[in-house]
């Protein structure tokens, strides 16, 4: 089955982001524009989460839908072929040094359920991680060691290197990644299933 997706995006939690970015503006875009599954974006900070589990309900195993009563009165009819999933979804920075030289890696992580997004924030709220300053919190922390806690939460959580070929900020970039993801994420490269390329790419 071919769709259209878009899982890596913002909330209103972030800095720089519309106030509109709720989920009722993101499913009534999403059926204007065809997009069939959105990413939440951002399921790391307390606040949006908490707005999640208000407004969106179970679908399909490891999605969910807008709840009816936050549909706007204008929304186009539902049907089978409009009908817009969510994926919860969040971008995390990490800056550390490794073999001498600072990192800077962004990810996207993509976890099936509400328990397994708590349980990662509960997890950097513990290492003393600022995760309510912004939707895309800053860590400093190995992307490695954040790919463990990833998994550890959840074996079916999914995790992707985002634009990898940005010069910073990026798995690949020329100013602060790295050679080969085997260089980066070690022993745990194996569960890199799938990356970003973005805006970046030529």
């Amino acid at each position: 089955m071919d769709f259209i997706a878009d899982l890596h995006i913002h909330s209103h939690f972030s800095m720089a982001t519309s106030k509109q970015l709720r989920p009722e503006y993101l499913d009534y875009w999403a059926r204007i524009k065809g997009i069939k599954v959105v990413g939440t974006g951002d399921f790391s900070h307390p606040g949006w989460l908490k707005e999640l589990k208000e407004k969106l309900e179970p679908a399909e195993s490891g999605l969910f839908k807008l709840k009816e009563a936050y549909k706007p009165d204008n929304i186009l009819e539902e049907t089978p072929e409009n009908a817009v999933r969510f994926m919860l979804t969040a971008e995390i920075s990490n800056i550390y040094k490794k073999n001498g030289q600072v990192r800077k890696i962004h990810s996207v992580v993509l976890a099936p359920d509400f328990q397994t997004a708590e349980a990662i924030q509960q997890k950097l709220s513990s290492m003393n991680f600022n995760i309510t300053s912004d939707g895309r919190p800053i860590l400093g922390l190995d992307v490695r060691d954040l790919l463990e806690i990833t998994l550890e939460a959840n074996e079916k959580s999914f995790f992707i290197p985002a634009h990898i070929w940005t010069p910073w900020f990026s798995v690949f970039g020329s100013k602060s990644g790295f050679d080969t993801m085997e260089e980066c994420f070690d022993d745990l490269s194996g569960h890199i299933h799938a990356v970003e390329t973005g805006l970046s790419t030529d």
